[in-house]
């Protein structure tokens, strides 16, 4: 008596076919058969090269990011440098202010020692709050004979002299400070310009002399 199909499915049961690469149970990898075409080549079809165009979009993609990246790195350094500018330019601010309300001291200083008045434990005194202030950066200038700078000079008197070739500081009446390039006091000066009228000895005759003159 032949079985019907119905009745063979019915013994035999459903049919599994497990393509999973990795068995279950020993956790190998399953080989391969030999009709089965590779993965990668039944996903693409078997083309395995990629054309000129593609390879040309590819590199056009790349260097425009590569551009946006330079941009962006050319930014963040501006920014950066920018900041530190900054912060160094709000350091010499809030410095200066402070150093500004201790040049009147510093001046008493400077006269007490033009007078031989600097001794004792004022002389020790005052020698540390000057190496303190120059620790800080603070630095005096204004020296005679020095040329005369409208930047960081102040003209109180002018005069001629014989003895300059050049407008020149004569006088120091108020030494300047500065902190690096940034002047929190210009230097306050008598200045003199050569005189146009002198003669080569004028500055040992009487007719060289002039009123306002230095008369060393």
């Amino acid at each position: 008596m032949t079985s019907s199909p119905g009745e063979d499915e019915e013994k035999e049961g459903p049919v599994i076919r497990d393509k999973r690469r990795i068995d279950p149970e020993t956790g190998e990898v399953r080989e391969r058969a030999e009709n089965q075409p590779a993965p990668e080549a039944a996903a693409d079809g078997g083309a395995g090269k990629v054309s000129d165009e593609e390879l040309s979009s590819v590199k056009t993609q790349l260097a425009e990011r590569l551009a946006d990246l330079q941009r962006l790195k050319a930014e963040y350094d501006n920014y950066r440098k920018r900041v530190e500018r900054d912060r160094v330019a709000v350091r010499e601010q809030a410095l200066g202010q402070v150093l500004s309300e201790l040049l009147p001291v510093l001046d008493d200083i400077g006269r007490a020692r033009d007078h031989d008045e600097l001794t004792g434990g004022f002389k020790s005194v005052a020698e540390s709050l000057e190496a303190v202030t120059g620790k800080l950066g603070l630095e005096r200038y204004g020296e005679k004979g020095e040329p005369f700078d409208p930047t960081v000079h102040e003209a109180l008197m002018h005069s001629l002299s014989a003895e300059v070739t050049e407008t020149s500081v004569v006088d120091v009446l108020q030494p300047g400070y500065r902190i690096g390039e940034r002047i929190l006091r210009p230097a306050r000066v008598a200045v003199a310009d050569p005189d146009p009228d002198a003669g080569p000895d004028a500055g040992t005759g009487e007719s060289g002399e002039r009123p306002g003159d230095d008369g060393e």
